[in-house]
């Protein structure tokens, strides 16, 4: 999930998997050789560029850093490889019924959590019944299944997932972190020790976790459980892993070129074309799949439940330019909700909506708002348009503050004053059900086109009752039915044809500003190897190892 801390709110939600990575570096044949290959031993450092907030837990936890945090720990009852195809890890097979409305699983035998409680079928159902239980107050996941209704133990290694009506997109969420499979013992503490430690199966163990300064891992002994097509079985290479939390650019970067790390997340984009240019470092990227990095306004209240009104902000700002000038072509302009790399993609959004100041002042003059003060701004009735942008600037990342400064600006030149509106992430987690704002930003990384459900179906509005992702706050009855008839099919030609007709009435609708691609931008130094890739498109460290001096 932007992501920062729990709801992207102007904290993003970063949030994931690339079709195609491009590496640069010339380490290897600069150096005449290659490494000898993986070795056994050896601590690795990786430095990342914000945290979890303060919940560790997947299953409660947006962020997808969370997900970061908790994969080294924890496996899932299935794996996505690139391709999108599902390969089986905790699970050996799995059957779907006629209907499609219950899912039944074969468990692996042998596999054991770090603190030796035995992974199995009740294992899997209290999992489940964690992520949907109220109390656990999930912020992802639990929005994932729905229509779940519950699961039924046939035997020690067999379980059946029952829901409510066909659910196609089952399986993809269930590789994802946020459905790292936690020890039944560890679930029975309260949500709170859970945001401070999870437990796991995973090829690591999580030692420690500092809330601003990072986690620390060692190796879980005898490990012997990976996903099929995994580069490697058995135990985990290193010994020990960490992660650090270095928020400031500058630093983390220094910390990878003076060899304090040998990893970071996101090379600033205006230094990526100088650590390509260093044959000790290496810069790999991977696209993101899910929503881009959007601002999503108000529908239902403020200036912005006028549709003109939406249009004339999204076509009189040149999103595009401003992207490509603050990031060096790091990130690519976004030109429809989901990334190039989620299934379901609709090509055909590219170029559809123009940079069109003259356009967007027409737009605004049929809406009413054809006064100008003394500033500039536009007026209506007395009133000046004015848009409260819910943005949290101390969780900012990726000069997102500064690319809200250059929007702010250019909004001005076509009437819009744009007010940042602060506070802490409690202070937003109470306005943001109640509709309490015009603007809001983020990115929701998913490899699955079901992504547009979290982001534009009805049931997804927040509410006090319910946390939702639909920031909009749109309600569309035609979007609700594509949605609705993509779960019930498992065609992906059919699901791309009604994810589609979502995206292109999204943009009619003006009901999402498309900002930029997010690519995960990956920086190592020369004695980390083997890093590689959750679906989500972060960095996953079961294959990694570090040469020894």
């Amino acid at each position: 999930m932007s992501t920062n801390t729990r709801l992207s709110i102007g904290v993003s939600l970063l949030g994931v998997l690339a079709l195609a990575a491009c590496g640069t570096t010339g380490r290897d044949t600069a150096a005449g050789k290659a490494p000898a290959g993986p070795v056994k031993g050896g601590t690795l450092t990786f430095a990342v560029n914000t945290e979890p907030s303060t919940c560790l837990d997947p299953h409660q936890s947006p962020a997808d850093v969370a997900g970061l945090f908790t994969r080294p720990a924890l496996d899932s009852l299935v794996s996505l490889d690139g391709e999108g195809r599902i390969h089986p890890w905790l699970a050996t097979k799995w059957t779907v019924s006629p209907d499609q409305k219950t899912y039944t699983f074969t468990l692996r035998d042998g596999v054991k959590f770090s603190d030796g409680t035995a992974f199995d079928a009740e294992a899997v159902k209290a999992n489940l019944d964690h992520i949907v239980d109220p109390a656990t107050k999930s912020q992802l996941a639990a929005g994932y299944i729905e229509p779940y209704k519950g699961s039924e133990v046939v035997d020690p290694h067999t379980v059946k997932v029952h829901f409510s009506r066909p659910y196609s997109p089952f399986l993809s969420a269930l590789a994802t972190a946020y459905f790292g499979i936690e020890s039944p013992r560890s679930l029975k503490q309260p949500q709170d020790a859970l945001c401070k430690k999870v437990v796991g199966s995973g090829p690591f163990v999580i030692d420690e976790y500092v809330v601003q300064k990072g986690i620390t891992y060692h190796r879980n002994p005898g490990y012997a459980w990976a996903p099929e097509g995994a580069a490697h079985t058995g135990e985990a290479y290193l010994d020990k892993l960490e992660i650090k939390v270095i928020t400031e650019d500058s630093v983390r970067l220094g910390a990878l070129t003076s060899g304090q790390v040998d990893g970071i997340a996101s090379v600033p984009p205006v230094n990526v074309k100088q650590v390509q240019g260093d044959p000790r470092l290496t810069v790999t990227t991977r696209q993101a799949p899910g929503g881009n990095y959007n601002y999503y306004p108000n529908t239902t209240s403020g200036p912005f439940a006028d549709k003109r009104v939406r249009q004339a902000f999204r076509d009189g700002i040149d999103f595009a330019t401003i992207v490509k000038n603050l990031y060096f072509g790091a990130f690519q302009p976004a030109a429809g909700p989901i990334s190039p790399s989620t299934d379901g993609y609709d090509k055909t959004l590219e170029g559809k909506t123009k940079y069109d100041p003259a356009a967007a002042a027409r737009l605004l003059d049929e809406a009413g708002w054809s006064g100008k003060d003394a500033e500039g701004y536009r007026t209506k009735d007395g009133r000046r348009l004015t848009i409260r942008w819910g943005f949290l600037k101390a969780f900012a990342r990726e000069q997102r503050d500064t690319l809200a400064e250059q929007i702010q600006a250019e909004a001005k030149k076509i009437g819009f004053e744009i007010q940042f509106v602060s506070g802490t992430v409690n202070e937003w987690l109470e306005k943001y059900p109640k509709g309490d704002y015009d603007l809001i930003d983020f990115s929701w990384q998913r490899a699955d086109g079901d992504t547009l459900r979290n982001l534009f179906d009805t049931s997804a509005i927040p509410t006090a009752a319910k946390f939702g992702q639909n920031a909009a706050r749109l309600s569309d009855k035609d979007v609700d039915g594509w949605l609705s008839d993509a779960l019930d099919t498992t065609d992906q030609a059919k699901r791309a044809e009604l994810y589609a007709k979502v995206q292109q009435r999204v943009t009619d609708e003006a009901a999402v500003f498309p900002v930029y691609v997010f690519n995960y931008l990956l920086g190592t130094g020369k004695k980390a190897h083997g890093i590689g890739w959750e679906p989500q498109a972060y960095p996953t460290f079961y294959g990694a190892w570090v040469e020894q001096a």
